[in-house]
């Protein structure tokens, strides 16, 4: 009884501070990430190099050791406790059990006394940037046995390989996404998380090309919040910002994912509509229209009333052919519509 005490104590036993090795592993973002080649050539290589029939690559998470690549034997998720890798992350930078059934540790662990009844282990821990051991490169038999000193060494060495390997993929998928983050801020106005001007050119640019091959029909809509100077004079600027904010997000729950809404200039608002024609478009701008003027903007215990104008272009593929032409339409409607009382919309 004594024994099987020690056995649960050592096999879930937790170094000083795991909370900080945990932290470290989970920086990296590799857990449960799907199996690369690279990974499962290491414990191929380790394999061969030390004449044994099974390899892991092994990351120590709270619960559970999870296993990102194998070699001889499919392995996905152990308990942590039952698994030899969580004795390598208890201080030792390399493990060696000859005889798995021989020691207290891992004498009654599932791969010891089930199928394939393992005896042998022989591991190097993958060491963090910050110097925690977050798992292990393991070798496996289901013999007792021993590595020799140029065994360990390439052990060692492969060992390194994988770690680098990993502070490799975790760099990646860091620049990833700084570039994808990059790339949103250059192509979204920060107030209203839609296009900004120069974005929204672009993809119209690109629209336009696709409805003059395909002669799809394209719309656009042009939105004007309908005296906006009094909203920044009467309840100031902050006031001004965040109507235009609700009316971004808004916006962003109303179109189609095809749909293109940006900021074109101060108070300004331009929709591309691909694959719609004028009607379909002056439904959109009514129910749009409608949105906007029952839209609550609060400031304070006050509630500012907001109505919008909107003008509708459309492609007919003659002198309205081209992206100038379709955004002096929608302008031009625009106009109309503030004219003849705002709140309205017209094409």
């Amino acid at each position: 009884m004594q024994a099987a005490e020690k056995i649960h104590t050592l096999t879930t036993a937790k170094p000083p501070a795991d909370q900080f090795r945990l932290a470290a592993l989970h920086r990296y973002n590799i857990l449960d990430t799907p199996q690369q080649e690279e990974f499962t050539f290491i414990t191929e290589l380790a394999a061969k190099l030390c004449g044994m029939p099974y390899a892991f690559i092994s990351l120590v998470d709270t619960d559970r050791v999870w296993v990102k690549a194998a070699t001889g034997l499919a392995l996905e998720t152990l308990a942590r406790g039952d698994s030899y890798c969580s004795l390598a992350v208890l201080g030792d930078p390399a493990t060696e059990i000859p005889d798995l059934s021989d020691d207290y540790r891992t004498a009654n662990m599932p791969l010891t006394v089930n199928a394939p009844h393992m005896r042998f282990y022989s591991s190097v821990a993958l060491m963090s940037a910050d110097a925690f051991a977050i798992g292990t490169l393991s070798v496996m038999d289901t013999r007792p046995g021993a590595l020799t000193e140029d065994q360990h060494r390439m052990l060692a060495n492969l060992g390194r390989q994988a770690m680098a390997l990993i502070e490799l993929r975790a760099n990646e998928r860091a620049l990833n996404t700084s570039q994808r983050e990059l790339e949103l801020l250059s192509t979204t106005d920060e107030l209203t998380g839609l296009h900004n001007r120069r974005s929204l050119q672009q993809r119209l640019k690109f629209e336009v090309a696709r409805s003059k091959r395909f002669r799809t029909p394209l719309s656009a809509v042009m939105i004007d919040i309908d005296h906006f100077k009094k909203i920044n004079d009467g309840f100031g600027h902050a006031a001004g910002d965040q109507v235009l904010a609700n009316i971004g997000r808004m916006l962003r729950e109303s179109v189609r994912v095809i749909d293109i809404a940006g900021r074109w200039e101060g108070e300004e608002i331009c929709v591309i509509l691909p694959n719609t024609p004028l009607e379909g478009a002056c439904k959109f701008a009514e129910t749009l229209r409608g949105k906007l003027e029952a839209q609550l903007h609060h400031v304070g215990i006050r509630v500012i009333p907001v109505t919008a104008s909107l003008g509708v272009g459309s492609f007919n593929h003659m002198e309205i052919d081209d992206a100038e032409s379709l955004l002096r339409q929608a302008e031009d409607a625009l106009s109309r519509a503030k004219e003849g009382g705002r709140n309205r919309i017209a094409y």
